[in-house]
């Protein structure tokens, strides 16, 4: 049932933060009676998203939640209140909630209130599913995932600079959809200069990511499409960059010798409520983040042709055998003619 409430919860994916994805699965006499999952933020949370399918009623059930529920008032009231109404009389959860204003304290109010509860259930599943979320508690940055289309030798253009179309539809519809399951997507000016990428997700009923770009200048133009394709941009630019008028909000950050201070960026990134962050690029900014230790989550689409020349997916000085960025495979697929690799940082 745990393994239910994860799925569940995933269909909120890209459409909670800052709240975490949560799925709720109700049960009784083996039977499923509800299912709920995070709303937008501001709507209700799962927990009173299936209660509310069974009029706020759900005598004798047992709850498997993914995560601790919230014990305190935001923008919804808190969700211990709506079980402890509803007469569940077991919850089990995933994983406690590490945001200080719940962090044992939901658990705490159900026993309190003659509630059965039983913690620890596929916890690490239900962490990994909230992996944006807990770090953002924990240390105020991101899940930071790269993404990259290239070919068999790892390039992201050829010599000329050429990068459309590298991989096939079928998989550039599997990056889109990469997505609409992320907060914000980010580039590099250079990247914004080269290709005037629209960064919007083009895809039936899909959702839009912010754009997030790295300007350290204010360079972007007036007319670049990511202005206007998709949603309001955040743009991240050094302390001494001129002023601008641009249609985005504008974040001044520290900057050094190589450009904006990257961690600084992405707690920026954070303090706008974005937990799930994809970086398409280009190879100087996939780069960076790699050598300052940031990335978290790699996902690749390798197309079969060989370019032997042009940028590559990660472009700059060289990293040593022995300090080089480790990643672990974590699934390879063929998609459409081409081949989707996810990797993660070998010690999560």
């Amino acid at each position: 049932m745990m393994g239910l409430a994860l799925d569940v919860a995933r269909r909120a994916a890209g459409r909670t933060s800052p709240n975490p994805m949560v799925g709720v699965v109700i049960v009784r006499d083996g039977a499923v009676l509800a299912e709920g999952w995070t709303q937008p933020p501001g709507q209700h949370h799962a927990e009173p998203h299936a209660l509310e399918q069974l009029g706020g009623r759900a005598d004798g059930a047992t709850m498997y939640v993914v995560l601790e529920p919230c014990c305190h008032w935001g923008r919804t009231p808190p969700c211990t209140d709506a079980i402890i109404k509803s007469g569940v009389r077991k919850v089990v959860i995933g994983t406690v909630d590490p945001f200080p204003l719940v962090s044992g304290r939901g658990i705490q109010a159900l026993q309190d209130a003659g509630i059965e509860v039983v913690v620890g259930v596929r916890e690490h599943e239900c962490k990994r599913l909230n992996r944006g979320f807990l770090k953002a508690v924990r240390c105020g940055l991101p899940e930071v995932t790269l993404k990259a289309g290239m070919s068999l030798d790892g390039r992201i253009a050829s010599e000329d600079g050429q990068s459309r179309w590298i991989t096939g539809p079928a998989a550039r519809a599997r990056a889109h959809g990469l997505r609409d399951t992320h907060d914000a997507v980010m580039v590099g000016i250079g990247t914004v200069l080269a290709d005037d990428c629209a960064l919007d997700t083009r895809l039936p009923g899909g959702r839009n990511a912010v754009p997030v770009i790295l300007d350290t200048w204010l360079r972007t133009p007036p007319t670049a499409r990511v202005l206007s394709a998709g949603r309001r941009p955040l743009l991240l630019c050094g302390e001494d960059a001129p002023a601008s008028d641009l249609p985005a909000d504008i974040v001044r950050l520290p900057r050094g010798p190589a450009g904006i201070d990257l961690e600084a960026a992405l707690r920026a990134v954070v303090s706008c409520g974005h937990h799930h962050l994809l970086v398409e690029g280009g190879g100087t900014v996939h780069r960076s983040l790699l050598g300052a230790g940031l990335v978290d989550r790699i996902e690749l689409f390798v197309n079969g042709r060989v370019l032997a020349g042009g940028p590559g997916f990660a472009s700059g000085p060289g990293f040593s055998l022995t300090d080089a960025p480790a990643f672990r495979f974590v699934s390879s697929e063929p998609v459409g003619d081409d081949l989707h690799l996810a990797l993660e940082r070998a010690e999560l």
